[in-house]
């Protein structure tokens, strides 16, 4: 179980000149005896230093300074406690207003509500983990306290501390700062405060790779990827896939809505896939064999969402001899976009494919050719130089 208590201190000037956190002094009532601390037993009085709070994330230990005044210090003190007990017990933080302060805690659990109300099951988590984050490496009351340094205090934690990929460490920041901005706090990360990463080429299969892949395939599985292939969709799009998203006249498949599984397409938006005749017939003889019962494609033995193709790839590449490393969902998906692009499709159309709300994010895809007929016709060009 999470700690939950929250002592207050006041840091105070020994005699010998050296600083030290001493316990507050309470009251007959309960209340802090201003200024006055416990020091070796003996009960002193201090009118210099600060007040703070210290608890424990975990097994680190965590100190705030709370200003000068003790009233407010045990006030700041209650209140931590309430949140510490209330998130241990999984209980939302109400947000509340104190002489026009914003507590953080009640600021983020507020904003993961309505996120969790607005945005996809994944896209919640993906926040719900930047903000945690950002509360681990920032130890502000209020939202009116947070500042640049507490920014750039959390892109280096996400660095060294989560040991982060330089993409999630920009995507998380952005999270944070996305949050920061609904609540009106502005303009405190500068340009080159943002973490950097290099936007990698996608990486694609080369036939031979395929080949090999395929040729381990059992018959439901070669169906099973070839359709991650031939369609280009992502792996929660493949997984609530129905049949009636088959259409085996016009050779297309839809990604739909599925309200039944709540479950919607990325920025909400169907979409219709044109696939080759090949990967159609292949999908006449699946469905013969088909549970009539369930209207998933590829459903699990109880008519779920198959969550498993990832672990079921690298199987089938192990088993081929191949380096399961080099195999993942994602990279049918780019082969799909890139191979279309090379043969000529243009790139509205792929992006439409695709489902991409921007034309960019298709042209990352638009990568150069680097198969037999390529290297023939650079070794023509320069064939006479």
């Amino acid at each position: 179980m999470a700690n939950r208590e929250c002592n207050l201190t006041k840091r105070i000037r020994l005699t010998d000149g050296t600083t030290r956190f001493c316990p507050v002094v309470l009251s007959q009532n309960g209340r802090i005896k201003p200024d006055w601390v416990i020091v070796d037993g003996r009960e002193e009085q201090h009118s210099e230093g600060n007040y703070y709070l210290d608890w424990y994330e975990g097994n680190r230990r965590i100190r705030l300074s709370v200003g000068k005044n003790a009233q407010d210090a045990a006030a700041r003190r209650l209140k931590k406690e309430a949140e510490l007990n209330a998130r241990n017990h999984g209980v939302a933080v109400i947000p509340e207003q104190n002489n026009g302060r914003r507590s953080l805690s009640a600021a983020i659990t507020e904003y993961l509500s309505d996120v969790k109300l607005t945005k996809k099951p994944k896209t919640h988590a993906a926040y719900s983990t930047a903000l945690q984050y950002f509360q681990e490496s920032c130890h502000r009351m209020d939202l009116e306290d947070i500042g640049r340094r507490d920014l750039l205090a959390f892109a280096a934690y996400l660095r060294d501390e989560k040991e982060q990929a330089p993409r999630s460490c920009w995507n998380k920041f952005l999270h944070v700062v996305s949050f920061l901005k609904a609540y009106g706090v502005r303009g405190l990360a500068k340009k080159e405060d943002w973490p950097q990463f290099v936007e990698e080429e996608p990486e694609i299969y080369e036939q031979e790779e395929l080949d090999a892949l395929f040729a381990a395939c059992s018959r439901e599985e070669l169906v099973r990827y070839e359709f991650f292939l031939m369609t280009g969709m992502r792996d929660q799009e493949v997984m609530h896939t129905y049949w009636p998203d088959i259409n085996f006249k016009a050779c297309t498949v839809r990604v739909s809505h599925k309200p039944d599984r709540g479950w919607t397409p990325k920025a909400y938006k169907e979409r219709e896939i044109p696939v080759p005749d090949r990967l159609m017939e292949s999908l006449k003889v699946w469905k013969r064999t088909a549970d009539t019962n369930c209207n998933l494609l590829f459903p699990t033995a109880g008519c779920q969402p198959n969550t498993h193709f990832l672990e079921f790839l690298k199987d089938i590449a192990k088993r081929a001899g191949l380096d399961p490393k080099n195999f993942w969902l994602h990279k049918f998906r780019a082969t799909f976009a890139t191979w279309h692009l090379w043969k000529g499709v243009d790139l509205r159309t792929v992006q439409d494919w695709m489902g991409h709300t921007d034309i960019e994010s298709t042209m990352r895809y638009l990568k150069p050719n680097r198969n037999k007929a390529v290297r023939e016709k650079v070794n023509e060009t320069f064939a006479r130089a």
